[in-house]
């Protein structure tokens, strides 16, 4: 587990140094994730990029038993975007010592229910329904007025 701790301090650290670094500038480097910077050599952001996804991998399997993991995998086949936000979630909760111990396929589920519940939220919320008036004209008065 030291290496696992290790793992996590550098994680920490790297990401303190991000938030300290960045500050929220956006630019030229937009494309690249937080914390890379555009470098003379397309070589070395792709080894960072490398870097970062293995030091990802090795925080989830820190984080998650085999069959969360296969259920996270099987979610990524479907929807990416959703099993990407997932675990950036739960390496957030990791880091913030939220988590105690390894997700099981059933914690992962009930976090994934909560997450819809946010999601389906967010759409009710931005819903917006205006109601045209109807064109009425002062014709039904008018009969109405001969009675």
């Amino acid at each position: 587990m030291d290496a696992g701790d290790d793992d996590l301090a550098a994680i920490r650290a790297k990401r303190m140094a991000e938030m300290r670094g960045t500050g929220g500038a956006g630019g030229a480097n937009t494309a690249l994730p937080a914390g890379l910077t555009p470098s003379k050599s397309g070589k070395e952001d792709a080894e960072k990029l490398a870097q970062m996804d293995e030091m990802r991998r090795t925080m989830l399997i820190q984080l998650l038993d085999n069959s969360a993991r296969e259920r996270l995998a099987r979610i990524s086949i479907v929807k990416p975007e959703k099993a990407r936000a997932v675990e950036d979630l739960l390496i957030r909760m990791a880091q913030s010592g939220q988590l105690r111990g390894k997700i099981n396929e059933n914690m992962l589920i009930d976090l994934l229910e909560q997450l819809n519940e946010q999601q389906a939220a967010k759409v009710e919320s931005k819903i917006k329904i205006t109601r045209r008036p109807v064109a009425d004209s002062d014709d039904d008065e008018d009969l109405l007025a001969g009675l």
